[in-house]
């Protein structure tokens, strides 16, 4: 997407912030973060660009505070390209260079957030704990993208603790950041995250029945959709499509939610995102046992069953499990059934014994919205 097409204050302060720069130290900084909001936005062309340019003018000048950026905005566009392992390296050097220079509270302040923001989504609470209170440590309250993605952060990890209660104040932490800032691609971040932890509760709450609350789901996932046009932002496109497939499934619309996943589901699955493919490939394998083809139904099943990652949560894994077993009930297939219907139930256990510990170590820590 060119840059011109983004609708962003932020964007438009940043450019009036590089023109009035004092130092072309300044500038440089100042062109990283911006950078790393076309990034954000999903102007992946343009923010790469951007950094190429900025890499000649580093190996020129070096500089700790222009590496620090430049790190941080490395990381985001492995993150934003292909939700890359390596992104979080990156991340984690820029915050390494920020601490021996110091004098560096803002890029420091951000990188930890991301780190938080990384640690959540790998659910190492260990790591969230630990660079959570790093990360409050130093933040001003100037600081307000750094604020937006460590209270988002912090609100998913309680709703998928399941306290969807304490989430709340968080979330409305983030988006009074990201609106302080003028942050579109923050609310339109919050926003999708929101939706889809939401949506993943209508699923685990019930996996056989048309979901009380399914019209107000799709529409806070269309509501995404809505806002990133408005405003000028393409990230991750294919994922919003999704999480609306996963909800007209919920709402029994199996030929539309089919159609969106065959449409999305193979980019998603060249990204980054291993541990969510076996559900979305029961989800389609659903679909289309429910729209008269048993034979695509059944190979989809297989496929998802090959693709369940041991090492994900156990609540995708249950989710995996409880949606095959209708799969091939439906397809009278009862002994596969039964067996799946027994490995859900396992994996349910151990999700609210997860559940507990995450509850027991965010309130330990002080995280309390």
């Amino acid at each position: 997407m060119p840059a011109l097409r983004i609708k962003s204050r932020l964007l438009r302060q940043l450019d009036k912030d590089i023109a009035a720069a004092p130092t072309s130290v300044r500038a440089a900084c100042l062109r990283a973060k911006r950078a790393m909001l076309l990034a954000r936005h999903g102007a992946l062309t343009d923010a790469r660009e951007a950094l190429t340019e900025l890499h000649q003018l580093a190996f020129q000048h070096p500089h700790p505070e222009i590496s620090a950026w430049l790190h941080m905005a490395e990381g985001l566009m492995g993150y934003y390209t292909d939700f890359s392992e390596s992104a979080q390296d990156k991340v984690l050097r820029a915050c390494v260079i920020a601490r021996a220079e110091g004098g560096m509270p803002e890029i420091e302040g951000l990188a930890l957030a991301w780190l938080v923001h990384f640690a959540y989504y790998r659910h190492d609470y260990a790591a969230l704990v630990e660079y959570g209170r790093d990360c409050l440590a130093v933040l001003r309250p100037e600081h307000h993208v750094a604020h937006a993605r460590f209270a988002m952060a912090l609100g998913l990890a309680w709703h998928h603790a399941g306290d969807a209660a304490r989430a709340q104040p968080w979330y409305a932490r983030a988006r009074r950041h990201a609106a302080s800032e003028g942050d579109d691609a923050s609310l339109s971040a919050l926003m999708y995250n929101m939706a889809e932890m939401r949506a993943a509760q209508a699923c685990r709450e019930t996996l056989d029945l048309a979901h009380r609350n399914a019209a107000e789901l799709l529409l806070g996932a269309d509501s995404v959709r809505h806002y990133d046009e408005a405003v000028g932002a393409a990230v991750m496109n294919e994922l919003t499509p999704l999480l609306r497939a996963r909800i007209l499934v919920l709402q029994g619309r199996y030929a539309e939610a089919r159609l969106l996943y065959e449409q999305n589901l193979p980019q998603a699955m060249s990204r980054a995102l291993t541990r969510l493919d076996s559900s979305r490939l029961s989800d389609l394998a659903w679909c289309q046992a429910n729209c008269g083809s048993p034979e695509q139904a059944l190979s989809q099943a297989r496929k998802a069953e090959a693709e369940l990652d041991p090492s994900c949560d156990p609540d995708d894994r249950a989710i995996t499990h409880g949606r095959l077993a209708q799969v091939f009930a439906l397809l009278g297939m009862a002994e596969e059934a039964q067996r799946h219907r027994a490995m859900a139930a396992q994996e349910w256990t151990g999700f609210a014994e997860l559940q507990q510990d995450w509850r027991g170590r965010l309130e330990a820590a002080g995280f309390q919205p």
